[in-house]
């Protein structure tokens, strides 16, 4: 199911979260209201860790990550860094990469299996994302964005992209990420996908400016609805 909270003041849910099925990061500062939608969902299943990346709490903003891998910039700390590996299951590799993008989390658009990424990441920078995912990666851009992760978001059921999107990009996304794809908005019209919601196999977290037809919209495309179908528990 799709959940509506607020960090603070703010709507944009994805600045301040990263989920996966293996763990969920949210960034410092917000209010108990916040975390506590969290751990009414996920304390149970999965650990939630509370996290800045350089002393900012936009970590959903600065770090990409799966199941299987949790990517970084470099301009975290050593202490902020060390605090991730000693609170994420030992299975989930962690690795900071050293790209001019730092914005990790706008530039890159994954699932457990495939990663989207900006046009602009050098060599390297793809071959280390393929490596600490888990997963096949393909520059490109969504509605001609570079910035993939701003405009879409993936669970392993499906994908939703900015609503400008042209049928020749959702077919070919739609090829690469291997997963029905729809379009949407989030609170109440937003195109700032990534950065509205958070969403994992089984749960979503979104603004609460998020109608419902934009919920009912998720559930449907991430197959997350509320009679628990993909719910793992």
């Amino acid at each position: 199911m799709a959940i509506r909270c607020r960090f603070e003041n703010s709507n944009d849910v994805g600045v301040y979260a990263k989920l996966t099925d293996t763990y969920c990061l949210v960034g410092l500062g917000g209010s108990e209201n916040f975390y506590s939608v969290f751990e009414s969902e996920l304390g149970n299943h999965i650990p939630i860790v509370h996290t800045t990346v350089s002393n900012t709490k936009i970590i959903g903003r600065l770090l990409a990550g799966n199941k299987k891998g949790l990517l970084v910039p470099n301009i975290i700390s050593d202490l902020e860094l060390k605090h991730l590996r000693n609170s994420l299951p030992d299975s989930v590799k962690i690795r900071k990469m050293d790209d001019r993008l730092s914005a990790l989390g706008n530039c890159i658009s994954c699932n457990d299996s495939v990663a989207l990424v900006h046009p602009e990441f050098d060599k390297e920078s793809e071959e280390l994302i393929a490596d600490v995912l888990g997963v096949e990666v393909f520059k490109t851009t969504v509605a001609g964005n570079a910035l993939v992760g701003t405009y879409s978001l993936f669970n392993n059921f499906g994908g939703i992209v900015h609503p400008a999107t042209t049928m020749e990009e959702y077919e070919e996304l739609a090829n690469l990420m291997q997963v029905p794809i729809g379009a949407a908005t989030v609170n109440r019209g937003s195109e700032l996908i990534g950065s509205g919601m958070v969403v994992n196999d089984w749960v979503a977290f979104c603004g609460f400016d998020c109608t419902s037809a934009e919920i009912d919209n998720f559930e449907k495309i991430f197959k997350i609805s509320h009679d628990g179908t993909n719910s793992k528990f």
